[in-house]
């Protein structure tokens, strides 16, 4: 049974019906006209005012308006789309909800006299930014263009570099206020059947009033995990060549209207260790970045609470080692000054971002140097502890995904806070714990583990991710992917 409200082939019903599913009279941006055609037959456009494309809608008015009596038959809706309105994006719709959600989405809505049918002209226009480099994803070779908020951009930026018949981009719409417009990206041929008609229907059956917090607040709602688990199951990336990387290896990405970040997934641990940076330099100085990169975020985790481990225990370390921990007397004990270094670091990062850019440099070297100076003069911290700290945050600064190094991050201060009160039981328990939250976590519902291709060991995808292969070894290799 068609449960739909149509439209009729009076026009003033038809108004008094638009009127009540928009608020036409109420809101100064929702504009509604009313116009002659054909020297003589009535019709109605409505639009939102910032939307609609200036110069295509003077055109089509002039269209309209130079009609006559003869152009407007009882066929008169197939006559203005086949003949009359040359646009390319066109539609009929006697459906008064799809006419009101394309109007609210942006498109034109033309109710003609006579007619229970409606014509849905897509001449919107989003306010957009330009295609630059995101900040957080920068390299030093490569292209320079990156994803922004308007969905229609990004997926004609993911199609020049993937012009293949087999990548399908699926929209739909979530939030029952916002109707926000997500589309499922994805080549045919590749992506896993299983896990895309999983995904398809966890967003169909989300139930919400709006996606507030875009592509953020839609990984929420797919995904359900402990709050205790810190580890990011989805891969952001605002970068349009990242994306065609990984669509290109079977992986399914989730794009939100009014977002420039591309959720991407299934993933594994070690999709946030990899940078596109690799990839722009030859194979040996890729390789070399990563495991820098490797022993940058290692250090990130464990380097202060090993550190504090080892100072609090003397008697564990070797005769080569004993010089570490600091010789002279201090006030503070080193647990307290770790965390209170913790604490410093967490909040000049936060007064970075609420920072105009002009004054950035300034917070950076009040904070990084002179704070820390004076801190050590007075006799508030000794010189190791703010060696080790900063060298820490310096792993978590060359971690590529910036949610990843907040996992990090959160393990590091378990780490430190159970090795200051417990000492070495603290630290094996805090680290065994860390394990058992990775180990135990997934990609996405039944995909595949975490800690893949480590737990379960496979040896040829493992050296693809400890070392940059040649882009040829890669095409031969993809299929033991």
């Amino acid at each position: 049974m068609d449960n739909k409200i149509r439209l009729s082939s009076d026009l003033n019903q038809n108004i008094e019906l638009l009127n009540q599913y928009l608020p036409i009279k109420k809101s100064f941006d929702v504009i509604g006209r009313e116009l002659i055609i054909g020297q003589n037959t009535k019709a109605y456009l409505v639009f939102i005012d910032g939307f609609a494309k200036d110069d295509i809608m003077l055109w089509i008015l002039e269209v309209l308006q130079s009609l006559s009596v003869g152009d407007l038959t009882n066929n008169a809706i197939e006559i203005l789309m086949n003949k009359k309105i040359g646009y390319i994006e066109v539609e009929r719709s006697y459906d008064i909800e799809q006419i009101r959600s394309m109007i609210l989405a942006g498109a034109v809505g033309l109710i003609v006299d006579g007619q229970d049918e409606g014509i849905i002209i897509d001449a919107r226009e989003y306010p957009v930014r330009s295609p630059e480099e995101p900040e957080l994803e920068k390299v030093s070779r490569g292209s320079r263009d990156g994803l922004v908020e308007t969905i229609i951009f990004n997926t004609a930026l993911i199609r020049r570099r993937l012009r293949d018949p087999n990548l399908i981009f699926e929209i739909t719409t979530v939030g029952k206020r916002s109707k926000t417009d997500v589309v499922i990206a994805y080549l045919d041929d590749l992506a896993d059947k299983k896990l895309l008609n999983e995904i398809q229907n966890k967003i169909d059956k989300i139930d919400v009033g709006a996606l507030v917090m875009a592509e953020k607040t839609l990984e929420e709602l797919l995904i359900k995990k402990h709050w205790y688990n810190p580890l990011p199951q989805v891969k952001f990336t605002e970068r349009p060549d990242v994306v065609a990387a990984h669509l290109m290896e079977g992986h399914i990405a989730i794009i939100v209207d009014t977002s420039p970040s591309i959720m991407l997934l299934p993933v594994t641990m070690f999709h946030f260790t990899q940078h596109a940076e690799d990839y722009y330099q030859n194979i040996l100085v890729g390789s070399f970045y990563r495991w820098i990169r490797f022993l940058g975020m290692l250090s990130a985790l464990l380097l202060p609470p090993l550190w504090l481990l080892l100072v609090q225990n003397k008697e564990l370390l070797p005769e080569f080692l004993r010089f570490l921990g600091p010789n002279d007397e201090y006030t503070l004990p080193l647990f307290v000054q770790l965390l209170l270094l913790e604490f410093g670091m967490d909040l000049l990062r936060l007064s970075s971002i609420h920072t105009p850019n002009a004054l950035n440099t300034s917070l950076g070297i009040i904070g990084g140097l002179i704070l820390s100076d004076l801190a050590i003069k007075v006799g508030l911290f000794v010189p190791e502890t703010v060696l080790y700290i900063a060298l820490a945050a310096v792993g978590t600064f060359a971690t590529p995904s910036l949610e990843f190094a907040l996992a990090i991050r959160i393990f590091r201060l378990l780490l430190l806070i159970m090795t200051g009160v417990l000492g070495v039981w603290g630290f094996a328990g805090s680290l065994l714990v860390i394990i058992l939250i990775t180990f135990t976590s997934r990609s996405f519902k039944n995909g595949k583990r975490y800690t893949w291709p480590l737990f379960p060991f496979r040896w040829k995808p493992l050296a693809h991710i400890l070392f940059r292969m040649p882009i040829p070894k890669i095409g031969e290799d993809k299929k033991d992917n």
